[in-house]
């Protein structure tokens, strides 16, 4: 096929096939160590990754299958899984907990064993917010900790959580290798070319990789399909949340309506501040 249909001119890292083709290839391990490093470390600390088996299954029949979006180990042994998360779930902290421990159990070793383990980080690039209380809080590294001491108890596990839609930085305010890779994530497809600020031999690589006119018709044809999903899923989500936020409305104008009939208002009166038909006032 040919680019009908895709209007942008580089990859949508939101999407399966952008996502991995940045961050998922040996080729462009470059890309993630950078990425790692800024967001992890704040220098470079990693030095190379070796990408691991991303499907797992569990110890016994009965355990459930984890697949990730990036699983690599570094030089040291230490694990790294990289999650792109598109939408809101449930249980997506207890979803992480869970994963964690794939790369935690894997590292028993038969026979005599100290319990030494290699320290294991779970990044989630989240395009959505599980906390509102402060729309400037968007980083969250999370370790285990004594309430009572308020130090860190244990140093091997940590969690990493990016609120993607809270990151509003513009071009002129970027200052670190974080700032500079938040931007990317967040802005990529939707730029008509590449910022000033953002020359440098990482994003050399970066956004060669991710332009889109360099692909192949096998890579376009790929990308189509998980760009379709990515865009019937935000469809999806959207009407949901539109319908949602409606049904709230009207909820809400029918409360109002009660209200207002047992406080003695005129029909037609409460017909123009709610929205409902007279009818459906008389009714209630």
């Amino acid at each position: 096929m040919g680019t009908e249909g895709i209007q942008d001119k580089y990859v949508n890292p939101y999407t399966d096939f952008g996502f991995k083709l940045l961050f998922g290839t040996a080729m462009n391990k470059e890309l993630l160590i950078s990425f790692l490093n800024a967001l992890l470390f704040k220098e470079e600390v990693i030095k190379d990754v070796t990408y691991l088996n991303a499907e797992h299954l569990g110890t016994q029949e009965y355990d459930r299958r984890a697949v990730f979006d990036v699983y690599c180990e570094n030089e040291k042994g230490e694990k790294f899984l990289v999650e792109m998360q598109r939408g809101e779930q449930q249980f997506f902290k207890d979803r992480s907990v869970f994963y964690s421990t794939f790369p935690i159990r894997e590292q028993a070793k038969r026979g005599e064993w100290d319990y030494e383990l290699k320290a294991v980080y779970v990044v989630g690039i989240l395009n959505f917010s599980f906390d509102n209380s402060d729309v400037e809080y968007f980083h969250h590294e999370v370790k285990l900790v004594d309430l009572y001491t308020h130090k860190i108890f244990y140093d091997k596990l940590t969690f990493v959580y990016l609120e993607m839609p809270k990151f509003n930085k513009s071009e002129d305010e970027l200052e670190s290798m974080f700032d500079k890779w938040l931007f990317v994530l967040r802005n990529l497809a939707s730029l008509l070319e590449r910022p000033r600020a953002l020359q440098n031999r990482v994003f050399d690589r970066l956004f060669e990789t991710a332009e889109i006119a360099k692909f192949t018709k096998t890579e376009l044809s790929e990308y189509w399909d998980s760009l379709k999903n990515f865009r019937d899923w935000y469809s999806v989500m959207s009407t949901a949340e539109k319908k949602g936020r409606e049904e709230g409305a009207r909820e809400a104008n029918w409360n109002n309506a009660r209200n207002l009939k047992q406080l003695g208002v005129a029909i037609d009166i409460i017909s123009q501040a709610t929205g409902l038909s007279k009818e459906e006032v008389e009714k209630l």
